[in-house]
């Protein structure tokens, strides 16, 4: 029998296979989704790529769960390169960021710990992008104040403050910024500290009341107040859905 018919056999026998489990893969809409949004530098990624990479409908390249996720990361990062490089990243940069991810999930032992490496991997490609994003869409003072917030959540932020590190005046920072991102610079800086606070929650076992003091927030109730105005759940909750399995413990709250 030749490798052809080979081929053809054994993709009639997968495709049985699958219809009598009734298992069906996503569709192609719902695979490159996510892909656009770490091109855009949307932060939708993270959860769109978690739900789509750990979901009931992702591919079986392997009866081995670990060689599995390990075949399906290199899939998911290879699109997640080239998107990027698409989206205005250097191929050079995205090339070694493929090839050093690759490395580190070789070494990976278990499938949790692919997991883990996966949403590293997409948060650092959509911060990449961010970046690069920013350098397109922003005016001057506009980049110079995302760059100062992202780098400085864990110290009080103002707009007085982003005014002077720029010589400008208050008001015209307050105007630029809401007229060119759409938010004022106070709901921009909550985001960013909730989204902190995701990762926080997610990979560390800070406690709630470290976590809402390391970022600024006035209070633990306050921490908690805008945390579910963003992502309707209490930090507890979401800590108790999203901590990572394989540590040691199920994380403080």
């Amino acid at each position: 029998m030749g490798v052809n018919r080979r081929i053809a056999e054994s993709l009639k026998r997968l495709t049985f296979e699958h219809r009598e489990v009734d298992f069906h893969h996503h569709s192609y809409d719902e695979d490159i989704r996510q892909y656009e949004y770490i091109k855009r530098g949307d932060l939708r990624a993270l959860a769109e790529g978690k739900r789509m990479f750990e979901g009931p409908t992702t591919g079986s390249l392997s009866d081995d769960p670990v060689m599995n996720y390990k075949y399906l990361f290199v899939a998911s990062i290879t699109l997640a390169c080239r998107f990027c490089i698409e989206g205005g990243m250097a191929a050079e940069e995205a090339f070694n960021l493929s090839d050093l991810y690759i490395r580190q999930v070789e070494r990976c032992g278990a499938v949790e710990e692919i997991f883990e490496l996966h949403d590293i991997m997409f948060r650092d490609y959509v911060t990449r992008m961010q970046r690069i994003t920013r350098q397109d869409v922003y005016s001057l003072p506009v980049r110079r104040c995302l760059d100062f917030i992202d780098r400085n959540l864990q110290q009080p932020l103002t707009v007085k403050r982003l005014a002077g590190e720029l010589g400008l005046s208050e008001t015209y920072v307050s105007i630029l910024f809401k007229r060119e991102t759409g938010v004022a610079v106070s709901e921009y800086i909550r985001r960013k500290r909730v989204d902190t606070a995701c990762m926080l929650l997610q990979y560390t076992d800070f406690t709630c009341m470290e976590i809402a003091e390391y970022l600024c927030f006035s209070s633990d109730s306050h921490f908690s107040r805008v945390f579910r105005e963003h992502i309707g759940l209490t930090p507890t909750e979401y800590r108790r859905r999203n901590y990572r399995k394989h540590w040691e413990g199920d994380g403080k709250a």
